[in-house]
């Protein structure tokens, strides 16, 4: 049996991550006890793709898998506290904004990015639709003007980003991810990540954009079932792949597709929705009775995700 000096090394003798062997990226989310969403859903997330997340904790939801019942918030200098005293230690590649409970906290955690300005920030704004409409209104309006400043790819669904950058909007037709950027760009925010914008025929294009143009279109067929998790799943992905030195059009595709194996694979866990399932790419060869959103489906357990990724449809 080994002594403890036999399996005892210095500090020095451990590998450094200061030349960049492992990505960092620093998570500002709330928690989530059913495991669906939330830092829970950004750490499982950025494991599987091979980066190291810095959990900030901005308060916790009182929810299961049927729905959200209530949320605590952390007191602003907590959440502060947690991301000074870990970003004095670890450099960060990239930031990820997830639900910061208060607008308070979301003054701290725009801040902390500002003093970080060369690091990119991914944004993702979720349906709040659970929420007290003025609490939300009143996070949504601080989240405008204090973090849409300091970020440089905003995600969201469709309906989500349509409802708080474009609520007068009075076309015929829906606001289309240029239209969107352009809003969010009159904030400073370079790129947004559209999701979940139905075409019909049971197909969702989800689209990367800037005020000019559209940059990308994936195009993926609608699975038949209500999930919950998918966008802090897409958008943790997107950070992990960005920290890992994709570019950002790559690095999008490849969040998707990371995002389509889980849902194909996902579980109920308990009486509510179904969560994905972000480990697919370790068991999927499991059970071959899942519907895979492709017509190539991940085969076998590997090492690495990315190995297994299912192609979407279609590609602008």
């Amino acid at each position: 049996m080994n002594s403890s000096d036999d399996i005892t090394a210095s500090h020095d003798d451990w590998p450094s991550d200061d030349e960049g062997q492992r990505p960092h990226v620093l998570s500002f989310n709330s928690h989530d006890p059913s495991g669906a969403s939330g830092l829970m859903a950004d750490a499982q997330t950025l494991a599987c793709v091979g980066v190291h997340a810095l959990g900030v904790s901005t308060g916790t939801w009182i929810r299961d898998s049927v729905d959200i019942h209530d949320h605590i918030s952390f007191d602003e200098e907590v959440v502060r506290e947690q991301a000074v005293t870990v970003l004095e230690d670890v450099s960060v590649h990239v930031i990820k904004v997830g639900f910061c409970g208060t607008a308070e906290n979301l003054r701290a955690v725009a801040e902390i990015c500002a003093d970080y300005a060369d690091t990119p920030v991914v944004a993702y704004m979720p349906s709040l639709n659970w929420w007290d409409v003025d609490q939300a209104e009143d996070y949504l309006d601080a989240f405008r003007e204090l973090v849409l400043p300091q970020t440089t790819v905003l995600v969201g669904s469709h309906g989500a980003l349509s409802s708080w950058l474009l609520p007068d909007w009075d076309f015929h037709r829906p606001p289309q991810a240029r239209d969107l950027a352009k809003a969010a760009a009159d904030k400073g925010v370079p790129f947004v990540w559209v999701t979940g914008f139905n075409n019909g025929h049971q197909r969702i294009d989800n689209q990367l954009a800037n005020a000019q143009s559209v940059l990308l279109t994936e195009t993926v067929e609608r699975l038949d079932a209500v999930f919950t998790g998918a966008g802090d799943t897409v958008s943790a992905a997107l950070a992990g792949l960005l920290a890992s030195g994709a570019d950002l059009e790559a690095a999008c595709a490849e969040a998707l597709s990371f995002l389509q194996g889980s849902l194909a694979y996902g579980f109920r866990p308990g009486m509510g929705n179904v969560l994905p399932d972000r480990l697919f790419w370790a068991h999927a060869d499991e059970d071959d009775d899942h519907d895979d959103p492709s017509d190539d489906p991940p085969e076998g357990p590997g090492l690495n995700p990315l190995d297994h990724l299912p192609p979407t449809s279609s590609k602008h």
